[in-house]
């Protein structure tokens, strides 16, 4: 799973409440502002398996992250999220 900061839909109001800001800090910019992109982070499966269990455990909260582009081969689906707490996609509506 690759986490883009860069490529969320919702970047901004949900970054306060999404597991990546409590784990990396807030993303700086955005891809179009002068500063230059954040990279985009690849968590593998031990990883989201460890942040499943913090976020189902209240002690972060869950990946927020809602994908602009299509969802890459191991990703969400389109217009859906990442849910920590299931360790799975989820998709919206």
């Amino acid at each position: 799973m690759i986490v883009d900061c860069d490529g969320c839909a919702v970047r901004g109001p949900a970054c306060s409440d999404c597991v990546v800001s409590v784990l990396l800090g807030m993303p700086a910019v955005r891809r179009d502002e002068p500063a230059g992109p954040r990279p985009a982070e690849d968590l593998d499966e031990a990883e989201r398996a460890a942040i499943a269990v913090l976020a189902g455990s209240g002690l972060v909260p869950p990946l927020r992250l809602v994908p602009v582009g299509p969802p890459a081969a191991d990703g969400p689906p389109a217009g859906g999220s990442y849910d920590a707490r299931r360790g799975r996609a989820t998709r919206a509506g």
